[in-house]
């Protein structure tokens, strides 16, 4: 046929010929998009080649398939050695590309995905289009979308999409937003599939849907749950704060499994089946909660918060408040098989799961105080039943608890499910660097929301409060850099007077766009010495947005000011007295990537916090340790698997009333 581009479509089966018959647009049956979205779902958990990328974008979602190359003989040294060889376009929709990069690194890294990507918009400003990035070995792979924030060409944010991970509904469901209909494929241009593609990458998109469920999920639960007797109650009966503090540590250990520090099976329904007795994951009708008392509760106290050489089953009569020693070992098939569970997790301690049960001695009465109730004593156990976390998705009456009448028919379903249908990430975002994944920032801003759906003064559920009061990203960056660049402003002019464009060159070491800093050598040990000396207070802290953000531009800051940490490495260990130390602080940074020397000792030692609410304090500190355990490198060989147990926070981050001590709202650095 003359004139025809043919083009494969797999999902509609046959070979089309472009251009000769003007379809009109029909709807897809709900079984041919549910087909789709199977498809789509398939070649992402699987992604592993180019052969994907090309039947995804081409065969499935129908773009026009491509084989060119981009012009690169011209382009800088540095930037050709990133790559492992020229990059490729596999598909072009009237001008949008979908453009194949092969890093020469054996990691995906974003400093080299940057330099490539600037450069490509570089030469065409005009650019419309997609990536596909994979490392040399073609291990790991992601998509990432461009996109220019605000007027400033220089300002490129760029959103990644993990994909050949199991957890893909997210990146299903976005990409099928990419999918250009039988009709449009000659009039589609290529700024509207830009836009598409924009808006498939929405992070906040993400994060909203995400507390969506959860909010919905919360409020459900608050029917079901029942923690001991000591533990707090609202003035409506329910266990608010408990159940908030479970999901708070719960979260923890989905960005800790991430890490790979908890394995799968812990979460996987059918292995538990098979490990637990009397588990009924989807039985609404019965209270038995078998998975919380045997998995989570085992998890978060006699794991997660007991060495691994002093755990195990209690002995005769050594039970009752020990709680280092795992419980409920009549809820085990095979008891010893079940420590099997946990041995390979390490010891993180921190605070985040101690258990909240206490012993207040003999002649106290009452002598024991049951919160957490992580005890074989019937009596005193909580009551989280398993359909809370495993059941199917099912229509509840949640308008009560939301004062509106729209949520009459809310869909709700196991917390373990909401779970698998995201991806979490422990890679922290930056104004210019996002993953379409639930990172700690975007977890405690979720949950920021989710502590003013209720008001712990009055007891009563802030019922129309959806999660519309959190503060926004760019409202922090804004306040850190202001705050921050004033601060070292100050600290330079003392120490050189006569300096000049102090300002414009703070804010262009501020601008995470990996350029080289302006500053003299001396200037920069006066920076890592003012660094070492901040001191940054928040006194309402909430979920820790502003001593997040402070750590992270510090973090950035550093590692641009001193990337081999030689200065800052010094500094720490200079203060050091005691040869013990001096020689912990040595393993610290050499054992761990660069980012967790930085953070461990800023954390420690420059950022505070204060907050009414100790469940918000929780939260921050779950942040601050999400945040550490990033950057920990894993050793099987080593104690407790090469990682450093967390650092107690207790002093650092603090529950307190600001009105009592005169505190304004404010973040104060001195």
């Amino acid at each position: 046929m003359e004139g025809v581009t043919e083009k494969n479509c797999a999902c509609r089966g046959g070979v089309v010929a472009a251009g000769v018959v003007n379809v009109k647009p029909v709807a897809l049956r709900k079984e041919d998009r549910l087909s789709r979205m199977l498809i789509i779902q398939g070649i992402l958990r699987s992604f592993c080649s180019v052969d994907h990328a090309r039947k995804l974008f081409c065969d499935v979602l129908n773009y026009r398939r491509a084989n060119t190359t981009l012009p690169c003989t011209k382009w800088p040294e540095s930037i050709r050695e990133a790559m492992a060889e020229v990059p490729s376009v596999l598909a072009d929709q009237n001008g949008f590309k979908i453009v194949h990069l092969r890093l020469a690194s054996d990691e995906l890294r974003r400093s080299a995905e940057r330099l490539i990507i600037q450069r490509v918009i570089h030469d065409d400003p005009t650019f419309r289009g997609l990536f596909v990035v994979s490392d040399n070995p073609r291990a790991h792979w992601e998509f990432i979308n461009c996109k220019i924030q605000g007027k400033d060409p220089g300002r490129l944010v760029l959103r990644r999409m993990r994909v050949g991970v199991e957890t893909v509904r997210t990146a299903t469901e976005r990409m099928a937003l990419l999918e250009i209909a039988e009709a449009e494929e000659k009039s589609v241009t290529a700024n509207e599939l830009q836009r598409r593609c924009d808006a498939a990458f929405d992070v906040e998109a993400v994060t909203k849907a995400f507390f969506a469920e959860v909010a919905n999920w919360y409020f459900w639960a608050l029917r079901h749950a029942r923690f001991p007797k000591d533990a707090p109650k609202e003035k409506d009966g329910y266990d608010h704060v408990s159940v908030i503090r479970m999901i708070t540590r719960l979260i923890f250990c989905w960005f800790v499994k991430e890490k790979g520090l908890i394995g799968p099976e812990l979460f996987d329904q059918r292995k538990l089946a098979d490990l637990l007795v009397g588990f009924a994951p989807d039985k609404v009708s019965k209270k038995d909660s078998v998975f919380y008392k045997a998995i989570l509760q085992n998890l978060f106290f006699a794991t997660l918060n007991t060495e691994m050489d002093k755990r195990g089953w209690p002995r005769n009569g050594q039970n009752f408040m020990a709680h280092s020693l795992y419980c409920h070992k009549d809820l085990f098939v095979d008891p010893d098989k079940a420590l099997d569970l946990f041995k390979n997790i390490p010891f993180l301690n921190g605070g985040l799961f101690e258990c909240l049960d206490k012993d207040l001695g003999e002649g106290t009465h009452p002598r024991y105080v049951q919160i957490d109730g992580f005890s074989d004593h019937a009596g005193s156990q909580p009551t989280m039943p398993d359909f809370l976390f495993f059941c199917s998705e099912r229509e509840v009456d949640l308008s009560r608890e939301y004062g509106d009448e729209k949520f009459k028919a809310a869909r709700v379903q196991g917390l373990i499910h909401t779970r698998n249908h995201y991806h979490f990430t422990v890679e922290e975002s930056t104004p210019l660097e996002e993953e379409l994944a639930l990172d700690p920032e975007l977890a405690g801003k979720i949950f920021e929301n989710l502590l003013a759906a209720y008001n712990p003064e009055t007891g009563a559920t802030a019922r129309k409060q959806t999660g519309s009061f959190y503060t926004r990203r760019e409202i922090v960056n804004y306040m850190v850099d202001e705050s921050l660049i004033a601060y070292f402003k100050g600290k330079l002019k003392e120490s050189f007077p006569k300096a000049t464009d102090v300002e414009p060159r703070l804010r262009h070491l501020f601008s995470y766009e990996y350029l080289e800093h302006r500053f003299l050598p001396r200037e920069v040990d006066v920076l890592i010495a003012a660094i070492d000396y901040l001191r940054a207070l928040d006194p309402a802290v909430g979920s820790g947005a502003f001593p997040m953000g402070i750590l992270h531009k510090l973090v950035f800051v550093l590692g641009q000011l001193d990337p081999r940490n030689e200065r800052w490495r010094a500094t720490q260990i200079a203060k050091m007295d005691d040869p013990v130390m001096r020689e912990q602080a040595e393993r610290i940074f050499r054992d761990n990537g660069d980012n967790y020397g930085r953070k461990l000792y800023l954390i420690e030692n420059c950022l505070y916090g204060i907050d009414i609410q100790p469940i918000a304090i929780q939260i921050a500190k779950m942040r601050f340790f999400i945040s550490l355990i990033a950057d920990q490198k894993i050793d099987p060989s080593a104690w407790n698997l090469g990682v450093r147990p967390l650092p107690n926070l207790e002093t650092k981050l603090v529950v307190h009333d600001n009105c009592t001590c005169g505190y304004r709202r404010l973040s104060l650095i001195r």
